[in-house]
């Protein structure tokens, strides 16, 4: 049932409404479809899509990492790098990509993950707010406007604003605002820290009668309270498939009970590999494993509420969980049966096309951190995965064609989405990305979020809901001036925000503040803009904003933590945004 809480079905089911209902008619209900803010976010994906496939940004290393371990410069060296590409390409793979690589660079550093993670998202926030096309949102607000008959919102007018953001709340957490962040020790997820304390190996020794059976018939599928996870035969790593057939001198990795393990080594033909005999871990055992990754479950995930098992998980993405971490600690309960959480983190052992399932078709479950570094990578293409050839020396192209993008759209060469529908298809006939990776590189849900959310804003503007919302604003604030009307209108923004996703805080409150703006007689550029800004700066909690559930267990963090750290820059970056809209435009 908690696909029902979805924020594409949400809308959606609201446009239904208004539709039976008569408040909007079919044309205005699915304009939003047609609208070219979500042709613009469409192409953008498979911009970002064509950076990501040729590795672009892998090269980055050097300039993120300094060799100085001070919080500060490290804060600085990472966090202006991640705010410039959040500003022109989508920020959830910018921090996917980055998270793993800031996790392993802190623990070689000895410095807390939780020292570094929220940083992380709120740069990529910020980073949005710098461009038109750093976030959805901002074209969602974009195209409201147009869609209304304003002026449509120019590449860089939200820079204006975005810019100052971001350098304040960098400087903020570089000058002493990382004091307020946790320290929760070691960067690797406690969940994987404890995966050689969950894991054991046995051997398959002559003469075996599981000799020549597959897993299923060997009974070794499920056994309860553990399971196989893949099965080691001499340089290779297979995946425990029930249909595998198992031979002489396997040896059976399992996650689960010692208690599992003293069972099986009963059975004839079974022989104790790993751990030691005597328990000791004096010299730790070092297990290989398929690819490694980390799974985050999102808000609107149809795995909240459901088990692993329930949900079919192994079957579906030929994938093993060897872990879950939720907040700061590891889940001790047996994985299968553990009821999963919004912000769970999973371990997640997989060859390497796990991605590949993922981005077809899964996205909206969970977000995906890019792999961490599995002991036997080389092993999963044994079983017939196309790797396909390096597409590295691409790279330069797909930077080429997303800075030709941004320059278009700035000098005004071609209107926004042209120049991203172009930059898209030259994406694909260059290479960069394949016809099959674009497609799934369209984020499906948020698209629909965009165009049933132009639907809605539509309907709030004809039934005159926005005026009225908007005069009662302005009865409480106009008589202190149009500084404390934005201020309003930033703070019901941010608070809808931190409760739903961003872009529906957009739709529900730029109708609002553009009758307000008639009202005072103000210029529209204004108040859309104190909108578009206040709907991306979610830094209370970890569920307005992806980037934030994306570090949250990574960093170790409680719920609470957001809290702490978010409500001084909350008041930066809106008193920030506020004083640049009013000296600029008012």
């Amino acid at each position: 049932m908690s696909d029902l809480g979805r924020p594409d079905l949400v809308l959606l089911s609201g446009l239904a409404a208004l539709l039976v209902t008569g408040v909007v008619p079919p044309a205005e209900a699915f304009a939003g479809f047609s609208n070219p803010a979500v042709l613009t976010v469409g192409a953008l994906y498979v911009v970002a899509g064509g950076v990501q496939q040729t590795s672009a940004l892998s090269r980055l290393d050097r300039v993120l990492f300094p060799d100085t371990t001070r919080l500060g410069p490290v804060l600085a060296r990472f966090m202006v790098p991640t705010s410039v590409l959040s500003g022109l390409l989508n920020n959830t793979p910018i921090v996917a990509m980055l998270t793993p690589r800031l996790q392993e660079w802190a623990d070689a550093q000895d410095i807390p993950a939780s020292k570094l993670m929220i940083p992380l998202s709120y740069a990529a926030i910020t980073g949005g707010m710098m461009t038109l096309v750093g976030t959805s949102t901002n074209l969602i607000v974009a195209g409201l406007m147009e869609a209304e008959g304003y002026e449509p919102l120019s590449l860089f007018d939200v820079t204006w604003v975005g810019v100052p953001a971001a350098l304040v709340v960098i400087a903020y957490f570089v000058l002493g605002g990382h004091r307020l962040l946790p320290d929760r020790g070691t960067s690797a997820p406690a969940a994987e820290r404890r995966l050689g304390q969950n894991m054991f190996e046995v051997t398959v020794t002559a003469p075996s009668p599981i000799v020549g059976q597959t897993v299923a018939e060997a009974g070794l599928r499920d056994l309860g309270d553990a399971y196989l996870t893949h099965v080691r035969r001499g340089t290779e790593v297979l995946q425990g498939r029930p249909d595998r057939t198992l031979e002489q001198g396997d040896i059976l990795a399992f996650n689960g009970s010692l208690a599992a393990r003293e069972r099986l080594l009963e059975r004839p033909g079974l022989s104790r590999t790993l751990p030691h005999p005597d328990g000791t871990h004096d010299d730790p055992a070092r297990y290989e494993t398929l690819p490694l990754y980390e799974a985050v479950i999102a808000e609107s995930s149809n795995l909240v509420g459901t088990t692993l098992g329930e949900a079919n998980f192994r079957e579906q993405y030929q994938g093993v969980v060897l872990g879950i971490q939720r907040q700061d600690e590891p889940v001790t309960s047996p994985v299968g049966t553990t009821e999963l959480q919004a912000g769970d983190l999973l371990i997640v052992e997989a060859p390497d096309d796990f991605e590949e399932r993922w981005s077809s078709g899964s996205r909206e479950e969970f977000y995906l951190v890019a792999p961490r570094n599995g002991q036997a990578r080389q092993a999963a293409a044994t079983e017939g995965d196309d790797e396909g050839a390096d597409r590295s020396g691409r790279a330069p192209i797909a930077l080429g064609l997303t800075g030709a993008m941004v320059l278009a759209a700035a000098t005004g060469l071609a209107p926004i989405v042209t120049a991203a529908f172009l930059a898209a298809l030259s994406m694909i006939g260059t290479g960069c990305i394949r016809p099959a990776e674009a497609q799934r590189a369209l984020n499906v849900q948020v698209l629909v979020v965009i165009a049933a959310a132009l639907g809605i804003g539509k309907a709030l503007q004809t039934t005159g809901l926005a005026k009225a919302v908007a005069q009662s604003v302005l009865a409480f604030t106009e008589p202190l001036g149009p500084v404390a009307v934005l201020v309003a209108l930033y703070l019901m923004t941010n608070l809808l925000t931190e409760m739903i996703t961003n872009n529906a805080a957009a739709v529900l409150m730029l109708p609002i503040s553009m009758a307000a703006a008639s009202s005072l007689g103000a210029p529209p550029v204004a108040f859309g803009l104190i909108v578009a800004v206040a709907a991306s700066a979610s830094f209370l909690t970890p569920i307005g904003y992806q980037t934030n559930l994306m570090v949250m267990s990574p960093g170790g963090y409680r719920f609470s933590d957001y809290a702490r750290v978010g409500w001084p820059v909350t008041l930066l970056v809106m008193t920030t945004s506020v004083t640049i809209i009013t000296l600029v435009w008012l």
